[in-house]
């Protein structure tokens, strides 16, 4: 067993070598809860679910945390509006967060840490770095001192130039210097509120994951994954707190990102970032409510993690060609559900071993498929038809029947079959042939013709028709 991921601080793919291989801890970046998560969202949900579920089938015991940013000026803002607390916003959208990515087979993380009942341990992690020197209070803000620490700019390897000219800082005052970033920061009587050393307030962003995962992980974990867009400045400033607080020691071993969404341009046909500040996002829920979670999370999946992703429906209608194709040899096998005691393909682990390399592996179950159809025996049909939906588990795939996903086709036509399915048996129907499976073959007309499909053998190949 070996496993490899690209480590963002490195800049090259490391083998993973846990700080206790008994003890794995992990921690993503969650959602702030005041909106619908659009795709781009759901994106590193399903990503890290992939990494939590391999990481479970090699190791004894990891421990998963995926936060809950429930103060946030946005959250502020969507309650001022309803004449509610933050907690009535927070709540029904944490709520729709977990409903939505539970449809695309997301596990539930060990642990939701809410930004809200861990305010104790923020503070008490400010007051350390103020005593350290590397934060300082001004005018009822604490802010770190960015200069203080020699290593900022590590993650995203830029200078403090550099970042500052990127990055969008507040110009204020009371900061020494203009990227210092804040800590704590006051609160009017109109907005939410704790009571602190330096008076009545709330914390930034960027402390919130570092006092969290200090409270339930520890000082040092394993992976700290999130978005692309968190490298700088969220997860810069998270090292340099955390690495400040406690004494030098390594916060974080491996670093992992993955790439944006991207989505035409109406405008201009070009492709752009997918997010709420451009207005060009598609939530969850809508996507949900046309298209089964199992599309959409094999299509955040067919692409590699650290590459960028066009959404399109050229996208979705690839998914479901791809799931067709793959459930297609499983309509004959009665199988149950539950596949977790079948060996997971060894090339299937090789691929997602490798960096979560998902493009590979979903070539290795298309193979496994082939086998399948190939395979002489109705007992080496079951036994591969095993062997796949067991890998395919690992990436929370093939989780249905086949009965029931083409019983479920959000594509299908009102006739019945899709075309893409008809195609999936057509071509099985002639690889059965070539096997010299002419029982299969038969069968396969058979249940073409009991669908409305007429089948036609020439010499140009196998021809069909609806009834």
């Amino acid at each position: 067993m070996s496993i490899s991921v690209y480590n963002t601080l490195t800049q090259k793919k490391e083998a993973f070598q846990p700080t206790d291989p008994n003890d794995i801890k992990m921690y993503v970046c969650g959602p702030t809860v005041y909106n619908y998560i659009h795709i781009g969202n759901a994106r590193p949900a399903v990503v890290f679910d992939t990494l939590y579920r391999l990481l479970k089938h090699h190791y004894p015991n990891v421990t998963y945390a995926r936060n809950i940013t429930d103060v946030d000026d946005k959250i502020n803002k969507a309650a001022k509006e309803q004449n509610v607390d933050i907690r009535v916003i927070s709540d029904q959208f944490a709520d729709a967060y977990r409903q939505d990515i539970n449809q695309l087979n997301v596990l539930q993380p060990d642990m939701e840490p809410r930004a809200t009942e861990n305010i104790d341990q923020m503070i008490d992690m400010i007051k350390r770095l103020v005593e350290k020197g590397f934060a300082y209070a001004a005018e009822g803000h604490v802010l770190f001192d960015v200069q203080a620490y020699e290593n900022y700019g590590e993650l995203s390897n830029r200078s403090l130039e550099d970042m500052l000219a990127g990055a969008r800082v507040e110009v204020a005052p009371y900061k020494k210097y203009a990227g210092d970033f804040v800590l704590w920061k006051p609160s009017t009587d109109d907005l939410p509120g704790w009571d602190s050393p330096w008076g009545r307030g709330r914390p930034g962003w960027h402390i919130e994951c570092s006092a969290m995962i200090e409270r339930h992980l520890g000082t040092t974990i394993d992976i700290h994954g999130g978005g692309q867009d968190l490298t700088f400045p969220h997860h810069e400033n998270e090292i340099a707190q955390s690495t400040c607080a406690h004494d030098g020691e390594t916060y974080v071993k491996y670093w992992m990102h993955n790439g944006y969404i991207t989505i035409q341009n109406k405008d201009s046909n070009s492709q752009e970032k997918m997010s709420k500040s451009l207005g060009n996002f598609i939530t969850l829920r809508e996507l949900l409510a046309e298209i089964p979670g199992e599309v959409v999370r094999f299509a955040l999946l067919s692409a590699h993690y650290r590459s960028q992703l066009n959404w399109s429906t050229d996208l979705i209608e690839q998914a479901y060609t791809a799931l067709d194709k793959l459930y297609t040899p499983l309509r004959e096998l009665d199988l149950p559900t539950n596949t977790t005691s079948a060996e997971v393909s060894q090339s299937f682990l090789d691929a997602l071993n490798d960096d979560l390399n998902t493009p590979r592996a979903v070539a290795e179950l298309h193979n496994l498929a082939k086998q399948i159809n190939k395979a002489e025996s109705k007992d080496e049909k079951i036994a591969i038809a095993h062997q796949l939906k067991a890998s395919a588990a690992l990436m929370g795939l093939l989780t249905h029947s086949a009965d029931e996903w083409f019983k479920s086709r959000g594509n299908q036509s009102e006739d019945g079959l899709s075309d893409d399915a008809i195609d999936a048996l057509v071509q099985e129907r002639i690889d059965a042939k070539k096997n010299k499976d002419f029982a299969r073959a038969d069968a396969i007309r058979d249940e073409l013709k009991d669908a409305g499909i007429e089948l036609e053998d020439t010499r140009d190949g196998t021809r069909w028709q609806r009834s």
